[in-house]
């Protein structure tokens, strides 16, 4: 299996191309598209949401993970297996969350190339096969093993204590796992946790704990981004 994680956006091309990309490589087995709508360039956040979601998803599962806003650059390209799966996408980040999980984990550069690189869709011509042929066991001559130290990895906070993500419905989720805490302030005001929608009355806004562990904060009936001016990165209190 195959989850794909990018911030390219539900419409557009891309997400199709990189599918087609897969399967010119000969992977016939599911390509699930998990986030196509990651918050556009926030390595971050994306980090946030690939370590609560991963767990969704079977062991040796391949995730092709695709938020790269120094596509073409220096930057590696790399493959991790931790947490007995597979993460394949660029060195910038992405996968320091997961990282700090798995002390067994292993790192790999990508040496192997394709025919042709472009300089601005690495998603396509470079990750997408290379997860193809990882998800097919032919992964021989394509990775080079390399310490995990050598990875970039950010001098971000235990905590990410700010909106890693806004739905559909204006529910802004945080970098915040439920562990240990008993309420979350936001714009001066604090909300204690609150067992889901309806524990308050309708229009009135609250923080629960979703379904994949994180702290969220939402309106009964309403959109908690309009609410509270919500965005990407809006730092949250916590206690």
């Amino acid at each position: 299996m195959i989850l794909l994680f990018t911030d390219f956006g539900a419409s557009g091309p891309y997400v199709g191309q990189m599918t087609a990309s897969v399967r010119s490589t000969g992977y016939l087995d599911d390509i699930i598209p998990v986030f196509s709508d990651l918050p556009a360039f926030s390595v971050k956040a994306s980090a946030v949401l690939l370590d609560a979601y991963m767990q969704d998803f079977p062991k040796n599962s391949v995730f092709l993970c695709v938020v790269d806003p120094e596509v073409g650059s220096a930057r590696k390209a790399i493959a991790v297996k931790c947490c007995e799966r597979w993460f394949v996408g660029p060195d910038n980040g992405l996968f320091d969350l997961l990282l700090r999980r798995d002390a067994t984990a292993e790192a790999f550069n990508i040496i192997w190339k394709p025919p042709t690189l472009s300089n601005s869709f690495h998603g396509r011509d470079l990750f997408a096969p290379v997860a193809a042929k990882i998800a097919m066991g032919q992964d021989f001559n394509l990775l080079e093993s390399v310490p995990l130290a050598s990875l970039f990895q950010p001098k971000w906070p235990k905590v990410i204590a700010e909106v890693v993500y806004i739905d559909v419905f204006g529910n802004a989720m945080t970098g915040i796992s439920a562990a240990s805490v008993t309420g979350i302030s936001i714009r001066g005001e604090r909300l204690a946790l609150s067992r889901t929608f309806s524990s308050v009355p309708k229009n009135k806004p609250l923080a629960y704990v979703n379904a994949n562990g994180l702290i969220e904060i939402a309106v009964n009936q309403g959109r908690a981004d309009d609410f509270f001016n919500l965005a990407i990165g809006t730092p949250i209190e916590f206690d």
